[in-house]
């Protein structure tokens, strides 16, 4: 997990959707990474809805499975950020997860937010997809 903040969050028109000609200008050369991670979500089931949000004014994508929300995407300066809330009672089954151990110490070290414990993984290339796909899988079969 690499969480080199750089460049500035996009999509901040709400006149403009987040189509994928749009998505691709921005993303830049992390949009093939963003491209595997569309086609994967349709393995797992999952819509994404891209609505504009006021409060952060920007376009966020809202991953659902069923009525589920199980993670959230916003893009920025030629990356993307994969967004996903734990409980402390759900947060302790990711260290059983096949992820890398930076993730995995990241989430351990988190401060509560509330009652939701963020891990938010900025995608710069197709590397970090596979631990993605391991969070959303863990993240959809929780009860």
């Amino acid at each position: 997990m690499d969480n080199k903040n750089t460049g500035q969050q996009l999509l901040k028109d709400p006149d403009v959707y987040p189509s994928n000609e749009v998505l691709f200008l921005a993303l830049g050369e992390s949009s093939s990474a963003y491209t595997m991670l569309a086609r994967k979500l349709q393995d797992f089931c999952i819509e994404t809805e891209w609505r504009y949000y006021n409060d952060g004014k920007a376009w966020l994508a809202k991953g659902v499975y069923k009525k589920k929300t199980v993670f959230w995407l916003s893009v920025w300066e030629g990356f993307f950020k994969v967004s996903l809330f734990f409980t402390e009672k759900t947060r302790a089954g990711i260290q059983e997860l096949p992820i890398s151990g930076s993730i995995k110490a990241s989430i351990a070290n988190e401060p509560p937010r509330g009652k939701l414990i963020p891990l938010i993984i900025d995608v710069h290339s197709e590397e970090p997809l596979e631990d993605v796909y391991a969070l959303i899988a863990y993240k959809q079969n929780i009860k």
